[in-house]
């Protein structure tokens, strides 16, 4: 009898994932990440602390994530730049949001939080002690860099893999912009970044770009920071009474809720300025395929530029600025308790003055020893 060759085996199938399975540990990922250059990165500077992790965890995990699933990570997440008109309408509901929606909840959370919290959650202690190149740096990963990193990550890949499974996206929005919320560990600006955080994932789903939520975040980050150095450094004959500002804020607040529904309504008699017509809902709730994990071989060669630049970027840091890093290691060792809102002037001179000295120390005008005696003594008083 003639003998019968069996086949040859087949290779095993690969691997396929849910994209919503791969959004969410993604997500796990990035915050064990955004922990942990927390606590080992941003302590030796702020500035460079803050372009590290927008640049090394939000960008540079998410953009290795979709490579390692085999999706384009350009394609996937919108970045492809669309017209002028909706960048340019992004950039002005961000402006116009703010001060119609996201200013007047901020202050009505303000005030309702206790005020311990307030001086805990204080964002403005980012720019005190800092050099003006420090502080040129983060202004530019405010306005810039946290737009595009943070909007590729929560908009481009959370929030497309959430809703990969397909019909209307409502839900989702909401989930991926509390979950972007909370990533900021700050109840204070909890609900107003959920505002935005819909706001955002409103302009990808209309647009189809991501670029348009870029801009938007920009606008609502720059003009947050042009209002606070603004009263941080034109002075004012005498203080508003609460009930002023409560006045003035109202008064804002309507005037930017008009016009943002003036812009709203005008994308209906001008469709371009949102990109063009509607997308079909059978495009924007379409499910997404499972997605396939590359091999391990092909991950490591991935990840291997991204760490190698990232530990490049962070020895360079530590080798170019060890006066820098002493400085926050001073920091670190003499913690400061923060000065209530009611103490009174002459203690918040007092801390104002030590932000100056730090400046000083930093360009070498004082001894190193100066500022770790002040900071000694103010770090070792009891709250008032």
């Amino acid at each position: 009898m003639e003998e019968v060759s069996s086949s040859p085996p087949q290779p095993p199938s690969p691997l396929l994932w849910d994209p919503r399975t791969v959004a969410v540990v993604a997500t796990m990922a990035v915050f064990v990440a955004f922990l942990v250059s927390g606590l080992a990165v941003q302590p030796l500077n702020v500035a460079f602390g803050i372009w590290f992790t927008q640049i090394f965890v939000f960008f540079g995990v998410g953009w290795f994530v979709l490579r390692a699933t085999g999706r384009d990570p350009v394609r996937y997440t919108g970045l492809s730049f669309p017209s002028l008109a909706p960048v340019a309408f992004g950039f002005a509901v961000g402006v116009v949001n703010f001060f119609a929606i996201v200013a007047p909840v901020q202050y009505v959370s303000q005030s309702l939080m206790p005020k311990s919290w307030r001086e805990i959650y204080d964002v403005a202690d980012i720019f005190r002690g800092q050099s003006p190149v420090e502080m040129a740096l983060i202004v530019a990963s405010v306005s810039l860099g946290a737009p595009v990193c943070e909007e590729f990550f929560f908009r481009g890949i959370f929030f497309q893999g959430l809703k990969a499974h397909g019909g209307r996206p409502l839900k989702t929005l909401v989930l991926s912009a509390v979950v972007f919320s909370a990533f900021h560990l700050d109840p204070v600006g909890f609900l107003a970044r959920v505002e935005l955080g819909v706001l955002f994932g409103w302009l990808l789903l209309r647009t189809g770009s991501l670029w348009p939520s870029i801009l938007a975040h920009a606008a609502n980050n720059l003009v947050s920071t042009v209002l606070f150095f603004s009263a941080k450094y034109l002075e004012s004959p005498q203080e508003p009474t609460s009930q002023q500002e409560a006045m003035t804020l109202l008064i804002f607040a309507l005037v930017g809720c008009g016009t943002l529904w003036a812009l709203l309504s005008a994308t209906r008699r001008f469709p371009v300025l949102l990109g063009g017509p509607p997308r079909p809902a059978e495009l924007v709730e379409a499910p997404e395929p499972p997605v396939r994990l590359e091999p391990l071989p092909r991950l490591l060669r991935l990840a291997i530029p991204w760490m190698l630049a990232a530990a490049l970027s962070l020895g360079t840091y530590v080798a170019l600025d060890p006066l820098g890093v002493q400085l926050s290691q001073i920091d670190l060792r003499y913690p400061l308790t923060p000065v209530p809102e009611d103490a009174p002037d002459a203690l918040h001179a007092e801390r104002e003055a030590l932000f100056e000295l730090r400046v000083r120390a930093r360009r070498g005008e004082i001894p190193l020893g100066e500022y770790v005696q002040e900071r000694a003594r103010q770090s070792s008083q009891p709250r008032r």
